[in-house]
């Protein structure tokens, strides 16, 4: 009896150790993945989209081993919320804005739409229970802000509203549908900004 309590005991502190040997493992990977420029920064409104198109979207991109930027996952206490978020826009490759009916009440979102615009990277909108025809800033939103920005962000909202985009009504369409159409979209975007870079630089081609 001694004996198979002893072995239990080994067994048991074995099985422990290596628990916490796969958990540190994973937590590394973490923090190494999060530091990693990121492929796909999308772009929402938190309490219209994050719990449902944008987690969705967010963990399938990530299963295929497509680095993403959403705000709570790659952002932890102690971060600066605009030096973070205008970095993690400036390194990725092409953004995914998901338009939602109070998206424009947000200062957030279109300031990121805004910069997006601005750098002239590829912006693939996802227009989610609202028409583009809908979304505009003035006075009238929730936000204070000046004439300049005002302008400045509606001029945003143009350059996305008149960018092919997806249409998702929630009342009648399936959320996984959208996610794989959305997916399927930035795989085909990721693929034709590697083959232009190539061809821009040839040397890429060749191996050492």
């Amino acid at each position: 009896m001694q004996r198979s309590s002893l072995v239990f005991n080994l067994l048991q502190r074995q099985l422990v150790h290596q628990r916490q040997r796969i958990s540190k493992s994973r937590m590394i990977n973490k923090v190494i993945r999060s530091q990693l420029p990121c492929d796909v920064f999308i772009n929402h409104r938190g309490n219209d989209t994050k719990r449902t198109i944008v987690s969705l979207l967010y963990d399938h991109l990530t299963r295929l081993r497509i680095n993403s930027f959403l705000d709570n996952k790659n952002m932890k206490p102690g971060d600066k919320l605009f030096d973070k978020i205008d970095s993690a826009i400036d390194e990725c490759k092409i953004g995914v804005a998901v338009f939602s009916p109070r998206y424009c009440d947000s200062y957030f979102c279109l300031h990121e739409l805004a910069l997006f615009v601005e750098s002239k990277k590829k912006l693939i909108p996802i227009f989610c229970d609202v028409k583009p025809s809908e979304l505009r800033v003035s006075k009238s939103n929730n936000i204070q802000l000046e004439s300049k920005q005002i302008e400045r962000f509606n001029f945003a909202l143009e350059e996305a509203k008149h960018t092919v985009g997806l249409d998702f009504d929630s009342n009648k369409g399936n959320w996984s549908d959208v996610v794989t159409k959305a997916t399927d979209v930035v795989i085909e975007s990721l693929i034709e900004i590697e083959e232009a870079q190539i061809i821009k630089n040839p040397k890429k081609l060749i191996i050492p």
